[in-house]
């Protein structure tokens, strides 16, 4: 196991409302090695949620094990469950989640502080290099008002990669983009899977979901389908084609 990162046997989930069971995650059995990038789809209640927030440790399973970089995480403390979470996981989501009084640089500076791990002038050091990292050098004294979605979003990503994660998990990261800004994110992604950061993201658009390079499809709580994407998109060359068609007009 020593190349997977995320492993789940039988994997289930069920909500109670009242005195109803809802299921929402069926026997879920899932393999993800190091360097993939996954991109999870299914119709709203299909499962896929809840699946991405049992791999980020935000949730327990109701049945079954989930082993994340070869640790069993149903043997853990809830201190253990959370530092295993704050250590290993970087998260994206949709709504950038970001302090809108606060700079770029301190948006990012802020979880490596919770971590309690680094010495304060390590906090901006390393922010500074996450934001480099996403081409935000020249933007980090700014507040979110200041800033276009994308580069919001790329604050977000700066955010997740700051701690160093092993694996960042997004939700639907490009929800709140246009099209053009879409893919840059994606472009960015592909940068940041290709140094090897595994990356498994949420996504409702089979267009974006084709930049990731397997794809695990969800239907009433079970997967139904787990195969490789076969005609790859890559980002860098969307953007060419962008900017040509920009270009014409």
């Amino acid at each position: 196991m020593d190349n997977v990162i995320i492993k789940t046997v039988e994997l289930s989930k069920t909500y109670k409302a009242g005195e109803i069971e809802i299921p929402a995650l069926k026997s879920a059995s899932i393999e993800i090695k190091k360097g993939e990038f996954i991109a999870i789809m299914g119709a709203s209640g299909s499962g896929k949620s809840t699946l991405m927030n049992l791999f980020g440790c935000l949730d327990t399973p109701t049945s079954g094990e989930y082993f994340l970089d070869g640790q069993n995480t149903s043997k853990l403390t809830k201190n253990e469950y959370a530092a295993v979470r704050n250590q290993k996981i970087g998260f994206v989501f949709q709504g950038f989640n970001l302090l809108p009084r606060t700079t770029a640089l301190e948006n990012v500076e802020l979880p490596l502080m919770y971590k309690r791990t680094n010495h304060l002038k390590d906090y901006s050091t390393k922010a500074k290099l996450a934001l480099d990292k996403v081409g935000l050098s020249d933007r980090m004294h700014h507040v979110p008002s200041q800033l276009s979605g994308g580069q919001q979003q790329r604050v977000a990503i700066a955010r997740a990669l700051a701690s160093e994660p092993s694996l960042i998990l997004a939700d639907e990261p490009t929800g709140n983009l246009d099209s053009k800004t879409s893919v840059e994110v994606f472009h960015l992604f592909q940068k940041l899977n290709d140094e090897g950061i595994t990356i498994v993201m949420v996504t409702h658009e089979r267009d974006f979901a084709m930049f990731a390079k397997r794809i695990i499809e969800m239907r009433d709580g079970k997967i139904i389908k787990d195969v490789a994407v076969k005609e790859r998109l890559y980002a860098a060359e969307e953007l060419k084609k962008i900017e040509a068609e920009t270009n014409a007009e």
